[in-house]
C-alpha cells in the first residue's frame, strides 16, 4: 500500500475493496467450510452404509446355511438376498446376493431367473474383476444348460485371467462334451490340467483327470483278465461321462 500516502487513503482502499470483493470472499469460504463438512458427512455415511450391508449379508449367509430343506428358510434366504440387492445395489454384498440367488435358482431349476441373476450381478461389476469372472463363468454354465452352446462358448473363449483360466478351460471342456465334441472337450480338459499346474487354478485336478480318462479309456484288450474290478471301475467312469451332465454352478473350483 506505499502509493497511498495517509493513512486515510489506505482505509478508503481498503473500504472500496470490501465493497468490491468482500461478499464474494464470504462465499468462497462458506463453499470452502460447506464442502469440508460435507465430504466428512459423507465418508461417514458411507461407512455406515458399508458397515450396514456387511451385517445385512452375515445374516443372509446364516439364513442360507439352514435353508438346506427347508423351503420356508430358502424363501427368507431369497427374501433377504432380494432386500440386499434394492437397498444396498452398488454395493459388493448385493452382487453377493446376486450369485447366491442364481445358485438357489439353478437348484429349483429355474434357469431363465438364474441367468437374470447372473446378468444382474454383471452389470454391477467392474470388467475383469473377480466378480465379474465369475460371473461371467457361471452365466456360461447356465446358458449351457438352456442348450445355448453357442453364447457359452463365446462367453469361456475370452478365457479368465490369472488362476481362473483353469476353470474357464474346465468349463469348456464341459460344455463341449455336453454337446457332444468329445476331441475338442479333450483339449479343453488337457488345457484345464496344464494351465492349474502353471498358475495354481482351483480346480479339482482328480476331476479332471477322471474326465480325461473317460475320454481315453484303456481298450478291454489292453486290460488283463484277472483285473474284473479294474474293468467295472473303467466302465463305471465311461457311464458317468456318456450319461451325465455337467454341473451348471460351482464346479469351477
Amino acid at each position: 500500500m506505499d502509493q497511498y500516502r495517509t493513512e486515510e487513503e489506505q482505509v478508503e482502499a481498503l473500504r472500496r475493496w470490501w465493497n468490491e470483493n468482500g461478499r464474494s470472499t464470504i462465499a468462497a469460504i462458506i463453499i470452502a467450510l460447506s464442502a469440508g463438512f460435507g465430504w466428512q458427512s459423507w465418508k461417514g455415511y458411507d461407512q455406515s452404509l458399508k458397515e450396514s450391508a456387511s451385517d445385512s449379508y452375515q445374516v443372509l449367509l446364516q439364513t442360507l446355511a439352514q435353508a438346506e430343506g427347508s423351503s420356508e428358510q430358502r424363501q427368507a434366504a431369497s427374501n433377504m438376498a432380494e432386500q440386499l440387492k434394492s437397498d444396498y445395489t452398488g454395493s459388493t454384498y448385493a452382487q453377493f446376493a446376486a450369485l447366491h440367488l442364481a445358485r438357489l435358482a439353478v437348484a429349483d431349476g429355474d434357469l431363465a431367473e438364474a441367468e437374470a441373476q447372473l446378468r444382474w450381478a454383471l452389470g454391477k461389476t467392474d470388467k475383469g474383476s473377480d466378480m465379474a469372472l465369475v460371473a461371467q463363468l457361471r452365466l456360461a454354465r447356465v446358458l449351457a444348460s438352456q442348450g445355448d452352446t453357442d453364447q457359452a462358448l463365446a462367453i469361456l473363449a475370452q478365457g479368465g485371467e490369472g488362476v481362473y483360466q483353469a476353470s474357464y478351460a474346465l468349463a469348456r471342456g464341459d460344455v463341449l462334451l455336453g454337446s457332444g465334441r468329445q476331441d475338442e472337450a479333450r483339449q479343453a480338459y488337457s488345457q484345464a490340467m496344464m494351465l492349474a499346474a502353471q498358475s495354481g487354478g482351483q480346480v479339482n485336478m482328480g476331476m479332471v483327470e477322471q474326465k480325461l480318462q473317460s475320454l481315453n479309456p484303456v481298450p478291454v484288450r489292453e486290460l488283463q483278465a484277472d483285473q474284473p474290478d479294474s474293468v467295472e471301475a473303467d466302465q463305471a467312469v465311461l457311464d458317468e461321462a456318456v450319461d451325465g451332465s455337467p454341473e451348471v454352478v460351482g464346479e469351477e473350483g
